[in-house]
């Protein structure tokens, strides 16, 4: 075992409480329903920067690569992110458009993961989210360079830590018929 293995097992991991018990048999029919209950209580329990999300996507080679960012809302369109096109981002986006984000509330031992193909809002609403920043955020950005993508979930995953390491995961999948719904519990 290497040093750092060694000294990794001794870090306290999953230090969160659960703000509720999850019902596995009264699951919401959407991923929609249950990210809106899994927010306000993360919003309830005070977690920083609850909207602050890991967005993954792959360059031209097909290496992956992350970065953070905040979110800008989830509707039944998807979940919406914004930046310039020509960020390394939007270039990945335009030449691949899928992506892959996480969101993880440590005070609360929670994570939603979301994957799926990205699309292009309209002018308008990326223009609109432009015009809502800051002055000084808004000067930062070319003009014409501003957008707005949403990823379309195709699998969105709600997992809730356990000390036992038997954590929850609710996985929701879509297909033509609409949204299934699953969960299991399992080591990890």
């Amino acid at each position: 075992m290497s040093d750092t293995s060694r000294e990794f097992r001794v870090i306290p991991t999953l230090t969160g409480t659960p703000p509720s018990e999850l019902d596995v048999d009264d699951l919401p029919a959407t991923p929609k329903e249950l990210w809106s209950t899994w927010l306000e209580e993360a919003l309830d329990a005070q977690v920083p920067e609850p909207i602050a999300a890991t967005l993954a996507t792959v360059d031209a080679d097909g290496t992956p690569d992350a970065r953070t960012l905040v979110l800008k809302g989830v509707d039944e369109r998807g979940w919406a992110f914004a930046s310039t096109a020509s960020s390394r981002k939007g270039v990945q986006l335009a030449d691949r458009p899928a992506a892959a984000l996480e969101l993880y509330w440590q005070p609360i031992a929670r994570a939603v993961r979301a994957r799926g193909p990205v699309e292009l809002a309209s002018p308008e609403e990326w223009e609109a989210d432009l015009a809502a920043r800051s002055p000084e955020a808004r000067a930062t950005v070319p003009p014409g360079q501003w957008r707005l993508w949403r990823l379309r979930p195709e699998r969105v995953e709600f997992w809730q830590g356990s000390t036992d390491r038997r954590h929850l995961r609710i996985v929701y999948t879509r297909d033509a018929e609409g949204w299934h719904v699953e969960a299991s519990r399992a080591a990890g």
